[in-house]
């Protein structure tokens, strides 16, 4: 008996001191970055990896507060069991810990399920407790739910379930404070190991490290975007603009994609100045970027270059799209009215009241790799094929002459 209970005292003492090293590697890679995807990676890597938490499969959700929804941000796990074995294999005959998984990101690029992720990033679940909506009543009970195939059953037409088949499954909630930024959900659908009250506990004290990571590095990006806007207009400034376009191009460079520059002056815009004022002409500047805005792609960038000028980074666009863009955006903006308010007309004009008028724009566009090799050469050859569109005769879309 006496043996016995040293034996289950030496496993106790075995396995929270595994407890804790795990719970301290993850805390440690946490402190390490602000920003958000690498802190998402670093998460669910400790969830997922065999010398972290060692689930299956684990999907992380935010909680976007403007739509009232939750977002998936990112997803890890095996595409099948066959896909899992191999995995598990490598990962049998690697010595990697925790801290060279998150490094090395090599495990990571072994079961990262591009599958699973996409086919749970358009999922936007309300934040409403509702009997079809698993998620939404995880994020109300605000407590860690194990979920076993019988409750399973209750939510059929649940559309989570639909992709995520499984037969049990343990949701973490994302707590700081009062409130809640999110959700893990986890199972262990290929080992069918059994999710015990010691995991949850273990998985419960790195949910809190992991909600209050997530909240500063949300905390970081809304000052590092902040100081990237322009605060006129909103739209990203041209430092940002600087620093993105590098960017893209080298990542243009190493998947072989096109990329596109546009480059937007608006027509006779001291002319516009000289008579409505400088305020009208804040207003209108306003008014353009928030067009800009709503008529681009998700996955571009617009920016205010200067003054009048704007620019729009098109990803992944070859010359001819981003022409057809291009043109989409200047016949749009020569078609909207703008509207000049009394209070921003010049005092000489009192007899004036509010009216609308309307612009036009010169676009100039250059593409990487046929036009420009290089930031600067793409940005000069943009530019000079805008300058062409304005003195052939304005409200013009140009292309870059080889």
């Amino acid at each position: 008996m006496n043996k016995n209970i040293k034996q289950f005292s030496e496993n106790t003492l075995v396995r929270t001191q595994r407890e804790l090293n795990v719970l301290y590697e993850i805390s440690c890679a946490m402190r390490t970055t602000l920003e958000l995807k690498n802190i998402l990676h670093i998460i669910l890597t400790g969830v997922t990896s065999h010398t972290g938490l060692g689930y299956n499969r684990a999907a992380l959700f935010l909680t976007n507060t403007r739509d009232r929804t939750l977002e998936c941000k990112m997803a890890i796990g095996p595409e099948s069991e066959e896909h899992a074995t191999q995995v598990w294999k490598y990962i049998e005959e690697c010595t990697h810990n925790l801290e060279d998984l998150i490094q090395a990101n090599k495990i990571q690029q072994s079961i990262s399920s591009s599958r699973l992720y996409n086919a749970l990033k358009e999922l936007q679940p309300p934040l409403t407790d509702e009997p079809a909506n698993l998620l939404g009543s995880a994020y109300h009970k605000g407590i860690p739910w194990h979920i076993l195939s019988d409750e399973l059953q209750n939510f059929p037409e649940d559309t989570f379930l639909k992709i995520f088949r499984t037969k049990e499954l343990l949701i973490m909630p994302l707590r700081i404070k009062d409130h809640i930024n999110g959700l893990i959900v986890t199972d262990n659908i290929y080992t069918k190991k059994p999710i015990t009250q010691e995991d949850i506990r273990i998985f419960s004290m790195l949910a809190d490290q992991a909600a209050l990571a997530i909240e500063n590095s949300r905390l970081y990006e809304m000052v590092v975007q902040k100081s990237h806007t322009d605060s006129l207009t909103n739209l990203w400034n041209h430092g940002f603009f600087q620093e993105k376009l590098s960017e893209e191009i080298a990542e243009a460079q190493t998947t072989e994609l096109p990329l596109s520059l546009a480059i937007i002056d608006i027509d006779n815009f001291k002319r516009l100045n000289d008579t409505y004022g400088h305020q009208a002409g804040d207003l209108i500047l306003k008014e353009l970027a928030e067009l800009l805005k709503e008529s681009s792609r998700d996955k571009d960038y617009v920016c205010r270059y200067g003054g009048e000028e704007f620019s729009i980074i098109l990803i992944e666009t070859n010359e001819q799209q981003s022409f057809d863009i291009a043109e989409r955006l200047r016949k749009k903006i020569a078609d909207h009215p703008f509207s000049v308010h009394p209070e921003t007309l010049q005092k000489q004009q009192p007899q004036k009241e509010s009216e609308n008028i309307n612009i036009t724009v010169s676009i100039g566009l250059a593409t990487y790799p046929d036009h420009a090799q290089t930031k600067e050469s793409l940005i000069a050859n943009a530019d000079k094929a805008m300058y062409i569109a304005k003195f052939s005769g304005k409200d013009k879309t140009c292309l870059t002459e080889l």
